[in-house]
């Protein structure tokens, strides 16, 4: 009986990809079509969030959803300054996005293709509604996507948690609350540099990587505060230097003893093959290249390349979080900790667990509204 189960489910499915193919949609999906809608939100930050180059104490976001016959996908957009958008833009570019002219959902490559071309930018306005796309289409399937795609949920990596750039009084405090993380993400960039390892190092042993945000300017400085750090227990350095400074920061890569990560550096697919020989690894982050259709293309391109990866994140609610860790499983490093620093989230979703990310059965990116 379960074997007859299988084999209809199995037909069920090859024969809606083959009408696809073939340029018919599926009887089950005629006559229907997708509806978008979205909401503006503010995230509250727990504390402070200082970088080399901004602080803040809120962020942005746009939450959507698109629902297909009933079912609905939940989707976001993060916007922290650095990307430029805002929810104005994020409201006029979603007005844009006619979904109704789609009847069938899981032609992902064709609706996203079309949200792609309606304004060049936008990547996080494009990310929300790739999100809840595919959030649609593993209920739809009953599946959640990293199943879909055949990754093992048991072979997630430990996520970072991110200390920002504050007094020592402050990261000690900070480092404290992260106590159940058996890794750390330092913000750095400021010149207090040691100030802020040390305090971290006065409270906690645990492994860390660091982001500059680009703070650094001299290579020479720059490659001995990476030998320091080593010593420290830093385990990789994340955008060290200007993006645009592409000589030093190739330079900094051949020489250092650590991983070099871009990050601002790389934002969408054709960036990957740029930044080989200038980086390590990249960071790819949902809200800069336009959802998890592109991430999953970046991180495949970058492995393929021999370059290590990482999955990041913005500010954001456990629905962004939970669907980028649907491709956690394909990474060396982990930073997933967005929706762990505010207060104010308004979905359930991906875990962590004694420092891991920590995927559910739940269909599709896993999350539940709260």
């Amino acid at each position: 009986m379960q074997r007859r189960n299988f084999l209809q489910a199995t037909l069920t499915l090859a024969g809606v990809a083959l009408a696809s193919r073939a340029g018919r949609t599926a009887p089950n999906l005629a006559k229907k079509t997708l509806k978008l809608r979205f909401r503006p939100y503010t995230l509250q930050l727990k504390h402070a969030f200082t970088l080399a180059t901004s602080s803040r104490s809120t962020t942005p976001v746009m939450l959507t959803e698109v629902e297909y016959d009933g079912i609905v996908g939940y989707g976001e957009a993060s916007m922290p300054p650095y990307l430029g958008e805002s929810h104005q833009t994020v409201g006029d570019f979603l007005t844009r996005v006619d979904l109704s002219q789609f009847s069938d959902p899981f032609q992902l490559e064709d609706i996203l293709t079309y949200v792609d071309g309606v304004a060049p930018g936008n990547p996080a306005a494009k990310a929300a509604v790739d999100i809840a796309l595919h959030d649609l289409v593993g209920r739809l399937l009953g599946k959640p996507l990293h199943a879909i795609w055949g990754y093992d949920a048991a072979k997630t990596p430990l996520t970072s948690f991110t200390i920002g750039i504050d007094t020592p009084e402050v990261v000690r405090q900070k480092t404290r609350e992260a106590s159940a993380f058996r890794i750390l993400k330092l913000k750095l960039g400021r010149g207090t540099d040691k100030e802020i390892v040390e305090a971290v190092r006065s409270v906690s042993k645990v492994p860390f990587g660091v982001d500059v945000n680009q703070g650094w300017k001299d290579r020479s400085q720059a490659l001995d505060s990476i030998y320091w750090l080593q010593e420290q227990g830093c385990v990789m350095i994340e955008q060290p230097m200007d993006k645009a400074n592409l000589d030093d920061l190739a330079w900094l890569t051949e020489k250092s003893p650590l991983p070099i990560v871009g990050d601002e550096g790389v934002q969408r697919l054709p960036d990957v093959r740029k930044a080989m020989g200038v980086y390590s690894g990249i960071n790819v982050k949902l809200m800069k290249c336009t959802g998890l259709r592109e991430a999953h293309k970046m991180l495949n391109t970058a492995r393929a390349l021999g370059m290590k990866t990482m999955i990041g994140c913005m500010t954001e609610t456990s629905c962004a979080i939970s669907a980028a860790s649907q491709l956690a499983t394909i990474v060396e490093w982990a930073d997933l900790d967005g929706a762990l620093l505010i207060s104010n989230d308004v979905f359930r979703g991906m875990t962590v667990v004694d420092g891991r990310v920590t995927l559910s059965a739940t269909p599709g990116i896993g999350v539940t509204p709260i």
